[in-house]
């Protein structure tokens, strides 16, 4: 079991966390390897959020433990390198431009100054550099959150409803830079309610009804199950 274990990239034992209402994440085990990407479904409430926040030490779970490449969740100054978080809800500095969001986390991560120009290429920010996060559109605000999440290069990328309100082309945007960014070798988890999401860039699902995992497995197993059916015909969200 420990060569197993120390094969896999994210080891996750008895992980949990539930708030005051019952609400949250039940003890989860899991292990995910390299160059995975990892769809987590579930109702509004199944804990989703959760499960993503607990593996970016955004919450001190209340019991479990998690590494990422042999770090241990704890130690936040080595892990800060190995997982990178984008929240649903970008949390940039609204009133700066889109280059000091770069520069500013750039500077906090120990990247050399060249890492920000060439963020601001990849993601085809140049246009923008000079303009105020609040007058950019969803979109690309997610660009900007994601590409200043990636300036250390962490080799774990967590998402978490990365096309929530976004429109179609937007939508298709998103889902050629999440791609893009896999095929670079990066394991991937992504929350999502979205089924063609799921379908269309997961090569795993993991689905919490409830805070527990109900079912983990590849994408047409998944399609093919009750768990599809009953996630996305039933009315009551949890």
């Amino acid at each position: 079991m420990a060569n197993v274990e120390n094969s896999m990239q994210l080891v996750i034992r008895q992980l949990s966390k539930v708030y005051p209402g019952g609400r949250g994440l039940l003890p989860v085990d899991l292990d995910v390897d390299r160059g995975e990407m990892v769809a987590v479904a579930g109702h509004n409430g199944a804990g989703k959020s959760t499960l993503l926040k607990l593996l970016a030490n955004w919450l001190v779970p209340a019991n479990g433990a998690v590494t990422v490449e042999g770090v241990p969740l704890g130690d936040r100054l080595q892990l800060v390198r190995k997982v990178g978080f984008v929240p649903e809800t970008p949390n940039l500095y609204e009133l700066f431009s889109v280059e000091y969001n770069l520069a500013i986390f750039a500077r906090l991560f120990g990247c050399d100054a060249a890492r920000v120009e060439e963020t601001l290429r990849e993601f085809n920010l140049l246009p923008f550099r000079r303009s105020a996060v609040r007058t950019l559109s969803k979109g690309l605000k997610q660009r900007v959150s994601i590409g200043r999440t990636l300036l250390s290069d962490p080799p774990v990328l967590l998402l978490d409803e990365p096309t929530a309100a976004l429109d179609f082309d937007m939508t298709a945007e998103m889902y050629r830079l999440i791609r893009r960014i896999h095929a670079k070798g990066k394991t991937v988890l992504f929350t999502s309610h979205r089924p063609e999401e799921v379908k269309s860039l997961a090569t795993r699902i993991l689905v919490l009804h409830q805070g527990a995992l109900v079912f983990d497995g590849v994408p047409d197993a998944y399609f093919q199950s009750d768990f599809h059916e009953r996630l996305y015909t039933c009315s009551a969200t949890s």
